[in-house]
């Protein structure tokens, strides 16, 4: 069974950094994205649509994830997908600062300190998929990718954490239980 692509990919008028799409994001972070408009009132951050203009590459990564992180090979189809990977190794970093004994308010200190944290983007020497991911070609375009990274960063934690605290104040066992996986083999 191969492993799940995004739908993004046949996006034709997106701007590509690297390798990577740019895809409109919809959030309220500060950054570089496109935003697109917010969810109507009677649908729910989780149960979003994938037919709907307000559906993007965040909802898509957390609706995912669970599924390819069981894969150890993911045949990558185009730059959306690589934002899609991006955005599951993230997911994974997360969900390993998360512990079942943290309060809602405990994990999003932990979650919110991650997503700022200082970051490798695709061409820097620390960055673990670089054989996958093009470098920026100049100064200006690795600035506008790191902004980007940033935003879909804060904006994933802040998904993250609507979806593993949705019952109260304990985390999701069922989210917890994936902290071990690593999809493809990789962290950030």
């Amino acid at each position: 069974m191969p492993a799940y692509h995004s739908i993004f990919l046949q996006d034709q008028d997106v701007r590509i950094i690297g390798n990577i799409a740019l895809l409109p994001l919809r959030t309220r972070t500060r950054g570089p994205a496109y935003a697109l408009p917010p969810l109507p009132a009677s649908t729910a951050a989780i149960d979003v649509d994938p037919d709907s203009e307000s559906y993007d590459p965040l909802d898509e990564v957390l609706s995912l994830f669970r599924a390819n992180t069981f894969f150890r090979n993911f045949e990558i189809k185009g730059p959306a997908d690589r934002l899609l990977i991006y955005g599951i190794l993230f997911v994974s970093e997360c969900l390993g600062k998360v512990r079942s004994t943290m309060s809602s308010r405990e994990a999003e200190k932990a979650l919110l300190n991650a997503a700022l944290d200082q970051f490798s983007i695709p061409g820097d020497a620390s960055f673990p998929l670089n054989q996958a991911f093009e470098a920026p070609k100049d100064r200006q375009d690795a600035e506008t990718l790191r902004q980007y990274l940033s935003q879909v960063r804060q904006e994933l934690a802040i998904r993250l954490l609507q979806r593993i605290y949705m019952g109260g104040e304990t985390p999701s066992k069922w989210w917890l239980s994936f902290t071990k996986r690593k999809f493809i083999g990789k962290s950030l």
